[in-house]
């Protein structure tokens, strides 16, 4: 087992949640290959997007509905500063994860977190377990809790689909 995925694992089970552990036989690096992999809607794969600030150089996370985008002016409005771009380099650094297999919790350095409200509507979502070919399943509302994020609205899209 690698040492992302134990951290993810170790997470979980320290907080009590009983979130199921998926090896897929695919990758899961985009929402679009982890909805296929899971048997599930686009929207229930919650993905785990990573800014830079440009002011403070904090790591921002934005976890995001998988067919939602992060839009630019919103999420620099909630973070309070530009976001710029988090390259393969930072996101490794700050999250302890490599691009595709970034999960929402047990970041090497807590980031302040964004949650998108379209994933509380569904009974459970997936997300990424700190590998390009785990994921864990889990409700809305234990990942919102377990990665500290506040929900917002930082996406063009409606909380609601129409």
């Amino acid at each position: 087992m690698s040492k992302s995925l134990k951290r993810v694992t170790a997470a979980l089970a320290a907080a009590g949640v009983a979130a199921e552990v998926l090896e897929m036989p695919g990758e899961t690096r985009t929402a679009t290959d982890a909805a296929r992999e899971a048997g599930c809607e686009i929207d229930q794969i919650a993905k785990s997007i990573i800014f830079r600030g440009e002011s403070s150089d904090s790591t921002l996370l934005f976890i995001t509905a998988g067919g939602n985008q992060v839009d630019a002016a919103l999420a620099s409005a909630l973070a309070g500063e530009p976001l710029g771009r988090a390259d393969a380099a930072f996101v490794r650094e700050r999250t302890g994860f490599a691009i595709g297999g970034v999960a929402p919790l047990a970041h090497r350095v807590p980031p302040l977190s964004f949650f998108d409200p379209r994933l509380s509507q569904f009974s459970s979502v997936f997300a990424a377990a700190g590998t390009p070919r785990h994921i864990f399943r889990i409700s809305p509302e234990d990942l919102l809790r377990l990665s500290g994020a506040e929900r917002a609205r930082f996406t063009g899209q409606p909380d609601h689909p129409t």
